[in-house]
Parts: C-alpha cells; sequence; structure tokens
C-alpha cells in the first residue's frame, strides 16, 4: 500500500509544472534503483513529509467544502425568500408595475404613519385569503 501510495505520489510529482525542491529530490531518491543506507533514510523522510502535505491538502479541501456548503445553503435560502417574494407580486396582479413604483410603493406603506395595526390586520386576513386560493396545493 506505501509503496503503491508512493510510485502514485511520484508520477502525480513528475506531471507538475513546478515541484518543490522537497518533491524533486523525493523523485530522483524514488527513481534511483539502488541506494544507499542515508539515501533509504532520507526517501522515508521525504515521503513522511509528501504524505504529511497530501493529507494537509486534503484537509483544507475538506474545510473549503464545508464552508461551501454552508454558503450554498444560505444561498438557496435567499433563493428561495426572493422567489416566495416575486410570487406575491404575481399574485397581487402587479407584476407588470416598474421596480421603482414597487419599491416607492413599498417605501411608502414601511414609513406611512397613517398604517393602523387594524390595517394591517385586515392586509393580512386578504392575503392569508389569496394566499390559499393561489399557491399550489401539496401532492
Amino acid at each position: 500500500m506505501s509503496n503503491d501510495w508512493l510510485k502514485d505520489r511520484v508520477t502525480y510529482i513528475q506531471c507538475l509544472k513546478k515541484p518543490s525542491d522537497q518533491q524533486e529530490l523525493l523523485a530522483l531518491l524514488y527513481a534511483k534503483k539502488t541506494r544507499t543506507a542515508l539515501e533509504e533514510k532520507q526517501l522515508g523522510i521525504l515521503t513522511r513529509a509528501e504524505r504529511a502535505a497530501d493529507r494537509a491538502a486534503s484537509a483544507r479541501a475538506d474545510v473549503a467544502k464545508l464552508l461551501n456548503a454552508n454558503k450554498d445553503s444560505e444561498r438557496k435560502a435567499r433563493n428561495h425568500r426572493l422567489i416566495l417574494q416575486g410570487l406575491l407580486l404575481d399574485f397581487a396582479e402587479i407584476q407588470t408595475w416598474d421596480r421603482a413604483e414597487l419599491l416607492g410603493a413599498l417605501v411608502s406603506m414601511a414609513t406611512s404613519t397613517t398604517i393602523t395595526a387594524e390595517k394591517r390586520a385586515d392586509w393580512k386576513k386578504v392575503g392569508a385569503k389569496l394566499l390559499a386560493e393561489k399557491e399550489p396545493k401539496p401532492i
């Protein structure tokens, strides 16, 4: 197993455009048919160092996947929320309004001092009824 890993790793190193000095020495020592005891020791040290570098790179890749998975889930949740909000425009049949008109209307509502809790409750009832009619039913 160890010899197979080393053989594969040396092949990988030989394909690199700019291997490190450590990797070049590892490949040279591995390619030697007969090695002295010192060279065998050096090959062992270099192999352990290369394995450690390989494990560290793998760990970094795992962390990157973890972080990207978190970002992906946040992005998917945001996209889902935006799609649902966009559907509200279709349900209200105001999808033809200009973006500036829509934003202006929403800002006007948000900053209005004449909107009471009762008015919002009425809007909620009308909206809940419309959502019940328009939203697709689960299968």
